[in-house]
């Protein structure tokens, strides 16, 4: 490989962003999402210094540092920034990979775009609602959908149903 093509390589990558449908939402919401446009002085206010590292400058946390890996009830993932509702726990599995992993995410509730970070191409997702990132989606999950959406743990926070209900209720 020569370095023109190191260098094109590299004004491809910067630019597909740019390029309409780069950047879409997965599967189609009830009610479409109205983004929030806070400053990311006030998300840095709301956080953790290290929820804040990983939601907004994209940052990953080690494997086994959350333990969400582990969560095993009945309920749903909410993005730690925003609370919107990404992932039900029945869309959860244990990957061995150290993160908690989904087979889909609650569609219209997540957008994907490709990263470069590491020069290979991945399919990075966010939050719909603040933009927060959560992860990334490989093609190495269980049938039928062959996905696995790979996220931060502290990127999320859990709702066990048995707190949800009370609420529903009145």
């Amino acid at each position: 490989m020569n370095r023109r093509i190191v260098l094109k390589s590299f004004a491809v990558a910067a630019a597909l962003p740019l390029i309409p449908g780069c950047s879409q939402v997965v599967g189609e919401a009830a009610n479409p999402i109205t983004p929030l446009n806070k400053p990311r002085t006030e998300w840095r206010a709301l956080l953790s210094p290290r929820a804040y590292e990983i939601l907004f400058e994209e940052a990953t946390e080690r494997p086994e540092s959350s333990n969400l890996v582990y969560e095993t009830r009945d309920g749903t993932y909410l993005c730690a920034a925003c609370y919107l509702p990404l992932f039900k726990s029945a869309h959860k599995y244990e990957s061995w990979t150290g993160w908690p992993s989904f087979t889909e995410p609650i569609a219209g509730h997540v957008a994907t775009k490709i990263d470069f970070k590491i020069i290979w191409p991945r399919t990075e997702y966010h939050c719909v609602r603040c933009g927060g990132h959560q992860g990334h989606v490989f093609k190495d999950g269980p049938p039928p959908r062959g996905e696995r959406w790979c996220n931060n743990g502290y990127a999320l926070r859990f709702v066990p149903i048995e707190e949800a209900l009370p609420a529903l209720r009145g």
